[in-house]
Protein backbone atom coordinates (compact mmCIF):
# COMPACT_ATOMS: atom_id res chain seq x y z
CA UNK A 1 0.00 0.00 0.00
CA UNK A 2 1.73 3.25 -0.84
CA UNK A 3 2.51 5.75 1.79
CA UNK A 4 -0.13 8.09 2.82
CA UNK A 5 0.90 11.92 1.72
CA UNK A 6 1.94 13.77 4.94
CA UNK A 7 -0.87 16.24 5.99
CA UNK A 8 0.67 19.96 6.50
CA UNK A 9 0.23 21.64 9.56
CA UNK A 10 -2.00 24.50 9.67
CA UNK A 11 0.40 27.92 10.46
CA UNK A 12 -0.70 30.09 13.30
CA UNK A 13 -1.88 33.06 11.35
CA UNK A 14 -4.19 30.02 9.52
CA UNK A 15 -5.46 28.91 12.84
CA UNK A 16 -6.01 32.66 14.38
CA UNK A 17 -8.12 33.55 11.15
CA UNK A 18 -9.91 30.22 11.20
CA UNK A 19 -11.06 31.11 14.86
CA UNK A 20 -11.92 35.18 14.06
CA UNK A 21 -14.24 34.14 11.54
CA UNK A 22 -15.65 31.43 13.55
CA UNK A 23 -16.50 33.87 15.92
CA UNK A 24 -17.30 36.68 14.06
CA UNK A 25 -19.67 34.37 11.70
CA UNK A 26 -22.51 34.54 14.14
CA UNK A 27 -21.99 38.06 14.40
CA UNK A 28 -21.90 39.46 11.03
CA UNK A 29 -24.56 36.62 9.63
CA UNK A 30 -27.36 38.13 12.26
CA UNK A 31 -26.82 41.68 11.15
CA UNK A 32 -27.18 40.20 7.28
CA UNK A 33 -30.06 38.48 8.55
CA UNK A 34 -31.99 39.61 11.14
CA UNK A 35 -34.70 40.34 9.18
CA UNK A 36 -35.01 37.92 7.20
CA UNK A 37 -36.39 34.80 9.28
CA UNK A 38 -38.77 34.10 11.94
CA UNK A 39 -39.17 37.26 14.39
CA UNK A 40 -37.54 36.42 17.93
CA UNK A 41 -40.71 36.20 20.64
CA UNK A 42 -41.25 39.26 22.63
CA UNK A 43 -41.21 39.30 26.29
CA UNK A 44 -45.16 39.45 27.36
CA UNK A 45 -44.84 42.50 28.74
CA UNK A 46 -41.89 44.61 25.85
CA UNK A 47 -43.63 47.40 23.35
CA UNK A 48 -40.67 47.02 20.88
CA UNK A 49 -39.74 43.50 20.06
CA UNK A 50 -36.17 44.08 19.20
CA UNK A 51 -33.67 47.21 20.30
CA UNK A 52 -33.75 48.24 16.63
CA UNK A 53 -37.48 48.39 16.46
CA UNK A 54 -37.38 50.58 19.14
CA UNK A 55 -34.90 52.97 17.52
CA UNK A 56 -36.65 53.38 14.45
CA UNK A 57 -40.12 54.32 16.24
CA UNK A 58 -40.33 57.88 15.60
CA UNK A 59 -42.56 58.03 18.75
CA UNK A 60 -39.70 57.49 21.24
CA UNK A 61 -36.69 60.02 20.67
CA UNK A 62 -33.13 59.44 21.61
CA UNK A 63 -31.98 61.62 23.86
CA UNK A 64 -35.37 62.43 25.31
CA UNK A 65 -36.91 59.23 26.17
CA UNK A 66 -33.57 57.11 25.98
CA UNK A 67 -29.76 56.92 25.46
CA UNK A 68 -27.11 54.79 24.81
CA UNK A 69 -23.42 55.33 25.87
CA UNK A 70 -20.90 53.24 25.23
CA UNK A 71 -16.86 52.78 25.70
CA UNK A 72 -14.54 50.48 23.08
CA UNK A 73 -11.15 51.09 24.61
CA UNK A 74 -8.37 51.67 21.96
CA UNK A 75 -5.92 48.80 21.89
CA UNK A 76 -2.99 48.26 19.40
CA UNK A 77 0.13 46.39 19.21
CA UNK A 78 2.90 47.64 16.42
CA UNK A 79 5.73 46.25 18.05
CA UNK A 80 7.40 43.41 16.70
CA UNK A 81 9.44 42.66 19.84
CA UNK A 82 7.43 41.59 21.69
CA UNK A 83 3.35 41.10 22.71
CA UNK A 84 1.17 43.51 24.44
CA UNK A 85 -2.45 42.29 25.81
CA UNK A 86 -6.20 42.18 24.91
CA UNK A 87 -9.14 42.99 26.48
CA UNK A 88 -11.58 39.96 27.68
CA UNK A 89 -14.07 41.26 28.85
CA UNK A 90 -17.34 43.84 28.38
CA UNK A 91 -19.75 45.23 30.72
CA UNK A 92 -23.30 45.54 29.79
CA UNK A 93 -26.07 47.09 30.98
CA UNK A 94 -29.55 46.77 28.71
CA UNK A 95 -31.78 48.30 31.12
CA UNK A 96 -30.09 51.13 32.90
CA UNK A 97 -31.25 54.88 33.65
CA UNK A 98 -34.73 54.03 35.20
CA UNK A 99 -35.75 51.37 33.39
CA UNK A 100 -34.01 49.10 36.23
CA UNK A 101 -32.65 51.36 38.43
CA UNK A 102 -29.07 51.41 39.73
CA UNK A 103 -27.81 49.27 36.85
CA UNK A 104 -25.94 51.93 35.20
CA UNK A 105 -24.02 53.25 38.06
CA UNK A 106 -23.01 49.11 38.76
CA UNK A 107 -22.00 49.15 34.79
CA UNK A 108 -19.68 52.02 34.89
CA UNK A 109 -18.00 51.05 38.14
CA UNK A 110 -17.33 47.21 37.22
CA UNK A 111 -15.92 48.73 33.93
CA UNK A 112 -14.03 51.12 36.41
CA UNK A 113 -15.07 54.38 36.21
CA UNK A 114 -16.67 56.94 38.32
CA UNK A 115 -20.51 57.38 37.72
CA UNK A 116 -20.41 60.95 38.08
CA UNK A 117 -18.17 62.06 35.96
CA UNK A 118 -17.02 58.94 34.05
CA UNK A 119 -13.46 59.25 35.72
CA UNK A 120 -11.89 56.52 35.75
CA UNK A 121 -10.42 54.46 38.51
CA UNK A 122 -7.27 52.56 37.86
CA UNK A 123 -5.91 52.69 41.41
CA UNK A 124 -9.19 49.47 41.56
CA UNK A 125 -7.41 47.66 38.73
CA UNK A 126 -8.12 47.58 34.76
CA UNK A 127 -11.21 49.69 32.90
CA UNK A 128 -13.32 47.12 30.22
CA UNK A 129 -15.48 48.29 27.43
CA UNK A 130 -18.84 48.75 28.19
CA UNK A 131 -22.41 49.75 26.85
CA UNK A 132 -25.76 50.80 28.20
CA UNK A 133 -29.43 51.10 27.49
CA UNK A 134 -30.92 54.14 29.32
CA UNK A 135 -34.73 55.20 30.24
CA UNK A 136 -34.18 59.26 30.77
CA UNK A 137 -37.70 59.87 30.86
CA UNK A 138 -38.86 61.48 34.14
CA UNK A 139 -41.87 58.59 34.85
CA UNK A 140 -42.59 55.07 32.59
CA UNK A 141 -39.21 54.27 32.10
CA UNK A 142 -40.27 50.94 32.11
CA UNK A 143 -42.17 50.52 29.16
CA UNK A 144 -38.98 51.01 27.13
CA UNK A 145 -37.75 47.26 28.13
CA UNK A 146 -36.74 44.73 25.22
CA UNK A 147 -35.50 41.37 26.66
CA UNK A 148 -31.77 40.19 26.83
CA UNK A 149 -32.76 37.42 24.38
CA UNK A 150 -33.74 39.98 22.10
CA UNK A 151 -31.32 43.35 22.35
CA UNK A 152 -29.80 43.50 18.58
CA UNK A 153 -28.00 46.55 18.91
CA UNK A 154 -25.32 46.45 16.92
CA UNK A 155 -22.76 47.95 19.00
CA UNK A 156 -23.82 45.75 22.37
CA UNK A 157 -23.60 42.94 19.50
CA UNK A 158 -20.09 44.38 18.16
CA UNK A 159 -18.81 44.66 21.71
CA UNK A 160 -19.78 41.38 22.77
CA UNK A 161 -19.06 39.45 19.56
CA UNK A 162 -15.35 40.92 20.08
CA UNK A 163 -15.26 39.90 23.97
CA UNK A 164 -14.35 36.82 25.49
CA UNK A 165 -16.66 37.48 28.69
CA UNK A 166 -19.70 39.66 29.12
CA UNK A 167 -21.10 40.74 32.16
CA UNK A 168 -24.83 41.82 31.90
CA UNK A 169 -26.27 43.71 35.07
CA UNK A 170 -29.95 43.51 35.55
CA UNK A 171 -33.19 44.58 38.32
CA UNK A 172 -35.53 41.71 39.66
CA UNK A 173 -37.91 41.37 42.03
CA UNK A 174 -36.66 38.40 45.10
CA UNK A 175 -40.20 36.79 44.58
CA UNK A 176 -38.74 35.57 41.23
CA UNK A 177 -36.67 34.00 42.75
CA UNK A 178 -38.88 32.40 45.13
CA UNK A 179 -37.68 34.85 48.31
CA UNK A 180 -39.59 36.53 50.54
CA UNK A 181 -40.24 40.03 49.53
CA UNK A 182 -37.77 42.69 50.20
CA UNK A 183 -34.56 40.14 50.39
CA UNK A 184 -31.50 41.69 49.07
CA UNK A 185 -29.58 39.31 47.01
CA UNK A 186 -27.83 38.77 43.73
CA UNK A 187 -28.99 36.19 40.92
CA UNK A 188 -26.24 34.62 39.07
CA UNK A 189 -27.25 33.26 35.81
CA UNK A 190 -25.34 33.10 32.48
CA UNK A 191 -23.77 30.12 30.64
CA UNK A 192 -19.93 30.44 31.76
CA UNK A 193 -20.48 28.21 35.17
CA UNK A 194 -16.70 29.21 35.47
CA UNK A 195 -17.27 32.71 35.75
CA UNK A 196 -20.87 31.86 37.77
CA UNK A 197 -19.09 30.35 40.32
CA UNK A 198 -16.12 32.97 40.92
CA UNK A 199 -18.76 35.72 41.39
CA UNK A 200 -21.24 33.37 43.73
CA UNK A 201 -18.06 32.80 45.79
CA UNK A 202 -16.85 36.72 45.54
CA UNK A 203 -20.12 38.18 46.34
CA UNK A 204 -20.67 35.84 50.10
CA UNK A 205 -16.86 36.42 50.98
CA UNK A 206 -18.40 40.01 51.16
CA UNK A 207 -21.72 39.40 52.77
CA UNK A 208 -23.63 39.77 49.99
CA UNK A 209 -26.30 37.30 49.20
CA UNK A 210 -25.42 35.21 46.25
CA UNK A 211 -27.03 32.30 44.32
CA UNK A 212 -26.47 30.30 41.42
CA UNK A 213 -29.86 31.71 39.20
CA UNK A 214 -29.10 28.26 36.50
CA UNK A 215 -32.57 27.00 37.79
CA UNK A 216 -35.03 30.16 37.65
CA UNK A 217 -35.94 30.02 34.37
CA UNK A 218 -37.27 33.54 34.15
CA UNK A 219 -33.55 34.66 35.85
CA UNK A 220 -31.36 32.33 34.36
CA UNK A 221 -29.67 33.90 31.72
CA UNK A 222 -28.42 30.88 29.81
CA UNK A 223 -30.63 31.38 26.82
CA UNK A 224 -27.88 31.69 23.66
CA UNK A 225 -29.05 34.57 21.96
CA UNK A 226 -28.96 36.00 25.43
CA UNK A 227 -26.96 39.31 24.90
CA UNK A 228 -24.71 37.99 27.60
CA UNK A 229 -23.83 34.78 25.84
CA UNK A 230 -23.22 36.17 22.70
CA UNK A 231 -19.47 36.24 23.39
CA UNK A 232 -16.78 34.71 21.15
CA UNK A 233 -17.07 31.69 23.47
CA UNK A 234 -21.11 31.84 23.20
CA UNK A 235 -21.29 32.29 27.52
CA UNK A 236 -21.38 35.32 29.90
CA UNK A 237 -22.58 36.00 33.09
CA UNK A 238 -25.57 37.96 33.66
CA UNK A 239 -26.60 39.70 37.67
CA UNK A 240 -30.19 39.59 38.48
CA UNK A 241 -30.22 42.30 41.51
CA UNK A 242 -33.34 42.61 43.51
CA UNK A 243 -34.80 46.11 44.22
CA UNK A 244 -33.98 45.98 47.86
CA UNK A 245 -30.40 45.35 47.23
CA UNK A 246 -30.03 47.27 44.44
CA UNK A 247 -31.65 50.56 47.07
CA UNK A 248 -29.29 49.34 49.92
CA UNK A 249 -26.51 50.72 47.43
CA UNK A 250 -27.57 54.45 47.61
CA UNK A 251 -27.60 56.61 50.18
CA UNK A 252 -29.92 58.85 47.64
CA UNK A 253 -32.23 56.73 45.48
CA UNK A 254 -32.69 59.23 43.00
CA UNK A 255 -30.73 59.84 39.49
CA UNK A 256 -28.80 62.35 40.61
CA UNK A 257 -28.08 60.65 44.33
CA UNK A 258 -27.65 57.37 42.22
CA UNK A 259 -24.32 59.25 40.50
CA UNK A 260 -22.76 60.75 43.86
CA UNK A 261 -23.83 58.91 47.22
CA UNK A 262 -22.79 55.38 47.12
CA UNK A 263 -22.60 53.00 49.90
CA UNK A 264 -20.24 50.41 51.02
CA UNK A 265 -22.84 47.81 49.78
CA UNK A 266 -21.98 49.52 45.98
CA UNK A 267 -18.34 49.66 46.76
CA UNK A 268 -18.36 45.94 47.93
CA UNK A 269 -20.60 44.72 45.25
CA UNK A 270 -18.28 46.47 42.01
CA UNK A 271 -15.21 45.26 44.18
CA UNK A 272 -16.64 41.56 44.27
CA UNK A 273 -17.46 41.68 40.08
CA UNK A 274 -14.07 43.19 39.05
CA UNK A 275 -12.01 40.55 41.11
CA UNK A 276 -14.49 37.47 39.87
CA UNK A 277 -13.56 39.07 36.36
CA UNK A 278 -9.76 39.38 37.18
CA UNK A 279 -9.95 35.40 38.11
CA UNK A 280 -11.03 34.34 35.13
CA UNK A 281 -9.12 36.60 33.16
CA UNK A 282 -6.13 35.17 34.75
CA UNK A 283 -6.76 32.03 33.31
CA UNK A 284 -7.81 33.03 29.84
CA UNK A 285 -4.44 33.59 27.34
CA UNK A 286 -4.76 35.49 24.16
CA UNK A 287 -3.06 32.99 21.83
Amino acid sequence: MPAMPAIPTPSRRTLLAAATATAAAPFLTGLATQNAFAAPAAASKDNWLTNTALYADPTVVEGTDYARRYRRHAMFDDDRGRRHDFARSVILAPHGGGIETGTTELCLAIAGYRPKDLAPTPAQGPVYDYWMFEGIRKKDNGELHVTATNCDDHIARSLCAGSLNALSLHGCKPEQAGLPAGTPAVLVGGRNATLRSYLIAEFKAVGIRAQDATGIPALAGTDPDNIANRTMLGEGAQLEITTSLRASMFQDNSATGRQEQQTDTFRNFVGAARAALQRLEAGQKIL
